[in-house]
Protein backbone atom coordinates (compact mmCIF):
# COMPACT_ATOMS: atom_id res chain seq x y z
CA UNK A 1 0.00 0.00 0.00
CA UNK A 2 1.38 3.70 -0.63
CA UNK A 3 2.54 5.77 1.94
CA UNK A 4 0.93 8.62 1.24
CA UNK A 5 -2.50 7.32 2.74
CA UNK A 6 -3.94 11.21 2.67
CA UNK A 7 -3.14 14.47 0.61
CA UNK A 8 -0.67 17.08 2.15
CA UNK A 9 -2.65 19.45 4.12
CA UNK A 10 -4.28 22.22 1.54
CA UNK A 11 -3.82 19.91 -1.29
CA UNK A 12 -6.38 20.34 -3.93
CA UNK A 13 -7.90 17.05 -4.94
CA UNK A 14 -8.57 17.36 -8.13
CA UNK A 15 -10.19 14.21 -10.24
CA UNK A 16 -10.87 16.34 -13.61
CA UNK A 17 -8.72 17.45 -16.23
CA UNK A 18 -6.12 14.45 -15.63
CA UNK A 19 -4.35 13.81 -19.13
CA UNK A 20 -1.43 12.19 -20.89
CA UNK A 21 2.11 13.43 -21.63
CA UNK A 22 4.67 11.50 -23.70
CA UNK A 23 8.31 12.94 -23.05
CA UNK A 24 10.46 10.72 -25.55
CA UNK A 25 8.41 9.28 -28.41
CA UNK A 26 10.79 7.56 -30.71
CA UNK A 27 11.64 7.69 -34.82
CA UNK A 28 8.28 7.37 -36.45
CA UNK A 29 10.29 4.33 -39.01
CA UNK A 30 10.71 2.69 -36.01
CA UNK A 31 7.72 3.31 -34.40
CA UNK A 32 4.99 4.00 -37.14
CA UNK A 33 2.03 2.57 -34.98
CA UNK A 34 3.06 4.56 -31.75
CA UNK A 35 2.94 8.01 -33.59
CA UNK A 36 -0.53 6.80 -35.32
CA UNK A 37 -2.37 6.35 -31.74
CA UNK A 38 -0.89 9.52 -30.83
CA UNK A 39 -2.58 11.45 -33.93
CA UNK A 40 -5.95 9.55 -33.35
CA UNK A 41 -8.50 12.07 -32.42
CA UNK A 42 -9.91 12.05 -29.01
CA UNK A 43 -6.82 10.68 -27.10
CA UNK A 44 -6.21 12.67 -24.01
CA UNK A 45 -3.17 13.83 -24.93
CA UNK A 46 -1.19 17.08 -23.37
CA UNK A 47 1.20 17.55 -25.27
CA UNK A 48 4.04 15.19 -26.96
CA UNK A 49 7.43 15.78 -26.90
CA UNK A 50 10.38 14.14 -29.34
CA UNK A 51 13.86 14.03 -29.76
CA UNK A 52 15.61 13.87 -33.01
CA UNK A 53 19.14 13.06 -32.18
CA UNK A 54 20.27 13.96 -28.87
CA UNK A 55 18.01 17.04 -30.19
CA UNK A 56 16.55 18.46 -32.95
CA UNK A 57 19.27 16.35 -35.28
CA UNK A 58 21.97 18.17 -37.99
CA UNK A 59 18.65 18.67 -40.66
CA UNK A 60 15.32 18.56 -41.57
CA UNK A 61 13.55 15.11 -41.13
CA UNK A 62 10.95 14.62 -43.22
CA UNK A 63 9.51 11.59 -41.49
CA UNK A 64 9.24 13.58 -38.23
CA UNK A 65 7.75 16.81 -39.85
CA UNK A 66 5.24 14.99 -41.45
CA UNK A 67 3.94 13.12 -38.07
CA UNK A 68 4.64 15.81 -35.58
CA UNK A 69 2.34 17.81 -38.44
CA UNK A 70 -0.58 15.11 -38.00
CA UNK A 71 -0.13 15.26 -33.99
CA UNK A 72 -0.55 19.25 -33.91
CA UNK A 73 -3.87 18.66 -36.54
CA UNK A 74 -5.43 17.11 -33.53
CA UNK A 75 -4.52 20.13 -31.62
CA UNK A 76 -1.88 18.28 -29.66
CA UNK A 77 0.98 20.58 -28.50
CA UNK A 78 4.56 19.18 -29.88
CA UNK A 79 7.31 20.09 -27.88
CA UNK A 80 11.28 19.86 -29.16
CA UNK A 81 13.38 17.89 -26.35
CA UNK A 82 16.19 20.08 -25.08
CA UNK A 83 18.76 18.31 -22.91
CA UNK A 84 19.71 21.08 -20.30
CA UNK A 85 22.20 19.25 -18.59
CA UNK A 86 21.21 20.23 -14.58
CA UNK A 87 21.75 23.54 -16.01
CA UNK A 88 25.24 22.98 -16.95
CA UNK A 89 24.52 22.99 -20.84
CA UNK A 90 25.75 26.70 -23.01
CA UNK A 91 23.20 29.04 -23.48
CA UNK A 92 23.97 29.25 -27.06
CA UNK A 93 23.67 25.35 -27.43
CA UNK A 94 20.40 25.28 -26.07
CA UNK A 95 19.16 28.57 -28.22
CA UNK A 96 20.70 26.92 -31.43
CA UNK A 97 18.89 23.88 -30.88
CA UNK A 98 15.50 25.77 -29.87
CA UNK A 99 16.16 27.49 -33.12
CA UNK A 100 16.40 24.44 -35.32
CA UNK A 101 13.30 22.50 -33.45
CA UNK A 102 11.12 25.85 -34.93
CA UNK A 103 12.74 26.13 -38.10
CA UNK A 104 12.24 22.39 -39.32
CA UNK A 105 9.37 21.21 -37.29
CA UNK A 106 7.44 24.17 -36.14
CA UNK A 107 7.28 22.93 -32.75
CA UNK A 108 4.93 24.34 -29.93
CA UNK A 109 7.37 24.32 -27.35
CA UNK A 110 10.14 22.75 -25.44
CA UNK A 111 10.37 20.29 -23.10
CA UNK A 112 13.79 20.34 -20.86
CA UNK A 113 15.09 16.96 -20.15
CA UNK A 114 17.41 16.73 -17.12
CA UNK A 115 16.54 20.45 -15.77
CA UNK A 116 18.13 21.73 -12.88
CA UNK A 117 16.63 21.57 -9.27
CA UNK A 118 18.44 24.03 -6.80
CA UNK A 119 17.59 27.70 -6.35
CA UNK A 120 20.95 28.89 -7.58
CA UNK A 121 20.30 27.50 -11.18
CA UNK A 122 17.34 29.03 -11.34
CA UNK A 123 17.75 32.77 -12.36
CA UNK A 124 20.13 31.17 -15.27
CA UNK A 125 16.85 28.48 -16.04
CA UNK A 126 14.51 31.93 -16.28
CA UNK A 127 16.89 33.44 -18.95
CA UNK A 128 16.36 30.81 -20.85
CA UNK A 129 13.04 30.21 -20.93
CA UNK A 130 12.33 33.65 -21.15
CA UNK A 131 14.64 33.11 -24.30
CA UNK A 132 12.73 30.48 -25.54
CA UNK A 133 9.27 32.12 -25.26
CA UNK A 134 10.43 35.33 -27.41
CA UNK A 135 11.77 32.38 -30.01
CA UNK A 136 8.45 31.09 -29.87
CA UNK A 137 6.50 34.37 -30.03
CA UNK A 138 8.19 35.25 -33.24
CA UNK A 139 7.53 32.21 -34.76
CA UNK A 140 3.50 33.07 -34.04
CA UNK A 141 3.07 29.52 -31.46
CA UNK A 142 -0.64 30.62 -29.57
CA UNK A 143 -0.71 31.25 -25.87
CA UNK A 144 -1.63 28.91 -23.50
CA UNK A 145 -2.55 28.34 -20.54
CA UNK A 146 0.00 30.82 -18.87
CA UNK A 147 -0.99 33.48 -21.41
CA UNK A 148 2.44 33.21 -22.96
CA UNK A 149 3.36 31.84 -26.18
CA UNK A 150 4.32 28.06 -26.64
CA UNK A 151 4.46 25.78 -23.61
CA UNK A 152 7.50 25.14 -21.24
CA UNK A 153 8.06 21.37 -20.03
CA UNK A 154 10.98 21.47 -17.28
CA UNK A 155 12.17 17.78 -17.00
CA UNK A 156 13.24 17.64 -13.29
CA UNK A 157 12.14 14.65 -12.81
CA UNK A 158 12.00 15.24 -9.02
CA UNK A 159 10.67 17.97 -6.79
CA UNK A 160 12.49 21.09 -7.15
CA UNK A 161 12.69 23.87 -5.12
CA UNK A 162 9.44 26.22 -4.94
CA UNK A 163 10.71 28.81 -7.07
CA UNK A 164 10.73 26.96 -10.47
CA UNK A 165 7.14 26.75 -10.48
CA UNK A 166 6.85 30.31 -11.78
CA UNK A 167 9.02 29.73 -14.34
CA UNK A 168 7.84 27.43 -16.90
CA UNK A 169 4.18 25.73 -17.52
CA UNK A 170 4.53 22.46 -16.16
CA UNK A 171 7.15 20.82 -13.92
CA UNK A 172 7.51 17.36 -13.82
CA UNK A 173 8.10 16.34 -10.46
CA UNK A 174 8.41 12.49 -10.48
CA UNK A 175 10.27 10.37 -13.38
CA UNK A 176 11.19 6.95 -11.86
CA UNK A 177 9.82 3.25 -11.70
CA UNK A 178 6.53 2.26 -10.14
CA UNK A 179 8.45 0.84 -6.86
CA UNK A 180 9.57 4.18 -5.99
CA UNK A 181 6.41 6.20 -7.11
CA UNK A 182 4.13 4.11 -4.98
CA UNK A 183 5.70 5.44 -1.67
CA UNK A 184 6.51 8.99 -2.87
CA UNK A 185 4.65 11.86 -1.20
CA UNK A 186 4.48 15.48 -2.36
CA UNK A 187 6.60 18.58 -0.62
CA UNK A 188 3.67 21.13 0.70
CA UNK A 189 4.54 24.19 -2.08
CA UNK A 190 2.98 21.98 -4.55
CA UNK A 191 -0.60 22.54 -2.73
CA UNK A 192 -0.32 26.16 -3.54
CA UNK A 193 -0.54 24.84 -7.03
CA UNK A 194 -3.42 23.84 -9.48
CA UNK A 195 -3.33 19.93 -10.94
CA UNK A 196 -2.20 21.39 -14.78
CA UNK A 197 0.61 23.01 -13.56
CA UNK A 198 2.69 19.10 -12.47
CA UNK A 199 3.83 16.14 -14.49
CA UNK A 200 4.76 12.73 -13.32
CA UNK A 201 6.32 9.63 -14.98
CA UNK A 202 6.06 6.03 -14.09
CA UNK A 203 7.91 3.38 -15.35
CA UNK A 204 8.00 -0.30 -15.07
CA UNK A 205 4.08 0.10 -13.65
CA UNK A 206 2.00 -3.51 -13.74
CA UNK A 207 -0.82 -3.16 -15.30
CA UNK A 208 -2.76 -4.21 -12.41
CA UNK A 209 -1.89 -0.85 -10.79
CA UNK A 210 -2.60 1.15 -12.93
CA UNK A 211 -5.83 2.31 -11.08
CA UNK A 212 -3.27 3.04 -7.68
CA UNK A 213 -0.75 5.04 -9.88
CA UNK A 214 -3.53 7.25 -11.17
CA UNK A 215 -4.84 7.94 -8.19
CA UNK A 216 -1.69 8.96 -6.40
CA UNK A 217 -1.05 11.14 -9.25
CA UNK A 218 -4.14 12.89 -8.87
CA UNK A 219 -4.11 12.57 -4.73
CA UNK A 220 -0.30 14.37 -5.29
CA UNK A 221 -1.88 17.27 -7.26
CA UNK A 222 -0.16 16.12 -11.16
CA UNK A 223 -2.76 16.59 -14.22
CA UNK A 224 -0.24 15.26 -16.48
CA UNK A 225 0.95 11.84 -16.44
CA UNK A 226 3.02 9.28 -18.36
CA UNK A 227 2.51 5.39 -17.21
CA UNK A 228 4.21 3.24 -18.88
CA UNK A 229 5.30 -0.88 -18.22
CA UNK A 230 8.43 -0.14 -20.18
CA UNK A 231 11.53 -0.35 -18.52
CA UNK A 232 15.20 0.87 -19.68
CA UNK A 233 16.77 -1.43 -21.87
CA UNK A 234 19.52 -1.80 -24.34
CA UNK A 235 19.98 1.94 -24.49
CA UNK A 236 16.30 2.17 -24.81
CA UNK A 237 15.01 4.66 -22.66
CA UNK A 238 11.72 3.62 -20.57
CA UNK A 239 9.28 5.98 -22.11
CA UNK A 240 10.07 5.17 -25.65
CA UNK A 241 7.02 3.35 -27.34
CA UNK A 242 3.67 2.80 -25.24
CA UNK A 243 2.78 0.60 -22.45
CA UNK A 244 0.80 -2.80 -23.19
CA UNK A 245 -2.46 -1.51 -21.86
CA UNK A 246 -1.77 1.92 -24.02
CA UNK A 247 -6.03 1.77 -24.60
CA UNK A 248 -7.11 1.15 -20.73
CA UNK A 249 -4.82 3.87 -19.81
CA UNK A 250 -6.81 6.48 -22.22
CA UNK A 251 -10.25 4.99 -20.97
CA UNK A 252 -8.83 5.41 -17.28
CA UNK A 253 -7.94 9.01 -17.67
CA UNK A 254 -11.16 9.60 -19.85
CA UNK A 255 -10.61 9.50 -23.15
CA UNK A 256 -13.16 7.32 -24.12
CA UNK A 257 -10.90 4.58 -26.18
CA UNK A 258 -13.94 2.64 -27.71
CA UNK A 259 -15.67 5.71 -29.04
CA UNK A 260 -12.46 6.49 -30.70
CA UNK A 261 -12.19 6.89 -34.98
CA UNK A 262 -9.54 4.79 -36.01
CA UNK A 263 -5.37 5.68 -36.57
CA UNK A 264 -5.04 8.69 -39.27
CA UNK A 265 -1.65 7.30 -40.15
Amino acid sequence: MPRLTRAPRGTRRRRDGTGLGMPALPHPLTAPAEWAEIARPGTPLHWAAFDVSGGPGSRRDLLYAEVTSRVRENGVPVLGQLDAAYGRRPFGELVSDASHYLDWYRVDGFYLDRAPVGRAEAADCHWVITTLRALLEQEGAPARGRGAAGHIVLGHGTHPDACYADLADQLVTFAGPWDRYRWSEAPQWTAAHPPSRFVHLVHGLPEVHLDSALRIARWQGAGTVCLTDGSAREGTGPWAGLPGYWDRAVRAVGGGAGERPPPTM
